[in-house]
């Protein structure tokens, strides 16, 4: 951009909540097995263009059995992957129940890239990923900057309290209904719901608009994932 400064880069993050219909479930078995492994190749051939991670909410949640979360220093690759799953047989009984773009890109409020995340990505080896969209009022935005440095610098620092618990951050002005797409990966999901009960308790809560609906998800192969489908 002209006059601009030059930027370092940035990845769309991506998170795919599907739901099967009943229907599939009615399927001979060898169909879809057959189906199963059809998905799986055709989710394989992005791989290398799209970093992934395969999360189970099978019974966690009524309108969601899965997620598929990317990030992608490109939009087309994650819309040509869609594309691709839906031309499959599974791809056909999957709704896409909820869908929240973010991209990546440096806090305001911290130079510090461990709580951000800072612009890359890491997902870290937790079996249980914490997902909600996020959006601040309006309040917020009229504030001093100093004013939310020094809100954010507490909520931060109740955050440090639980090393335990990666978060990640994602931006979403412009490209979504939310503003921030929020997840946190940990293996201890008492641990987070006591984080969460903290974190209500510091002044920036008061400038929360909306944090729902809240995703409860389990890291597992996709293979594991679409068998358990039924």
């Amino acid at each position: 951009m002209k006059g601009g400064h030059a930027s370092e880069a940035q990845d769309f993050v991506h998170y795919a909540f599907y739901k099967c219909r009943p229907e599939w479930r009615l399927l001979p078995g060898a169909q879809k097995e057959d189906g199963i492994a059809e998905f799986l190749d055709a989710v394989d051939g992005f791989r290398d263009a799209i970093m992934m991670e395969t999360y189970s909410t099978l019974g966690l949640r009524a309108d969601t059995d899965f997620l598929l979360w990317k990030v992608c220093p490109e939009l087309p690759p994650i819309q040509e992957m869609a594309a691709a799953l839906n031309h499959t047989a599974l791809g056909r009984h999957l709704d896409l129940g909820h869908s929240l773009l973010a991209m990546t890109r440096k806090s305001v409020y911290t130079r510090e890239e461990p709580l951000e995340s800072g612009f890359k990505v890491d997902p870290g080896e937790g079996t249980y990923l914490f997902v909600y969209p996020f959006v601040k009022t309006r309040a917020w935005y009229a504030l001093p900057l100093a004013d939310r440095q020094r809100m954010m610098a507490d909520h931060i620092r109740v955050g440090h309290e639980f090393p335990d618990i990666q978060l990640h951050t994602a931006y979403s002005f412009g490209l979504d209904d939310q503003e921030f797409v929020v997840s946190f990966s940990t293996d201890h999901p008492k641990r987070f719901q006591t984080l969460v009960m903290r974190l209500r308790e510091v002044e920036a809560s008061r400038y929360t608009l909306r944090d729902v609906p809240i995703f409860t998800c389990v890291k597992r192969p996709l293979r594991e994932i679409l068998r358990s489908l039924g």
